[in-house]
């Protein structure tokens, strides 16, 4: 049990960082994170042993997403004074990139960003992205081509080309 405790706690950090690029706050961040671990501490026993337990952690917080997205809620912007300043500030033009990588994400359809993250941030590899989200692997590496070609397409200035053809 206690070297299910602590493979529980090390996926912590990455899925932090997962749900700050799902969404974008540091607080709602906080609670996907915190209901994530409690779900899985409580579904623990559900988990099977010696399979991947940080693409079990992503599915469930996964699910959890996709629930608090159907879920009306009300925007609410925390405000914090205490928050530390990064020791070293980054450049205007690092910041407006960043800006606009964020906005470029944000344009992209939830598949699609999802998959991106998880290939791009994660370093998932598209079997692990497929099992995870309980997709076809070919549904996967579609969704991910499209990702990167609108998100390439848009930090270029350009509209993105859809290679998709209509059939009568």
């Amino acid at each position: 049990m206690q070297d299910e405790r602590d493979r529980l706690i090390a996926c912590i950090p990455r899925l932090r960082r997962y749900a700050r690029a799902l969404i974008g706050d540091r607080a709602g961040t906080d609670d996907l994170v915190q209901d994530t671990m409690e779900r899985g501490w409580r579904g623990l026993s559900s988990w099977q042993r010696g399979s991947n337990m940080r693409a079990w952690l992503f599915g469930i917080m996964h699910n959890l997403h996709i629930d608090q997205v159907r879920r009306p809620s009300v925007a609410t912007e925390v405000l914090d004074d205490d928050t530390p300043l990064p020791a070293a500030r980054a450049s205007q033009s690092d910041s407006l990139e960043i800006r606009d990588l964020e906005s470029a994400l944000r344009t992209l359809p939830d598949g699609q960003s999802e998959i991106l993250l998880l290939v791009a941030l994660e370093e998932m590899t598209y079997d692990e992205v497929a099992a995870t989200l309980g997709l076809p692997l070919g549904t996967v590496t579609s969704r991910l081509s499209r990702a990167r070609q609108k998100l390439r397409a848009h930090m270029e200035g350009r509209s993105a080309v859809s290679l998709l053809k209509a059939v009568k």
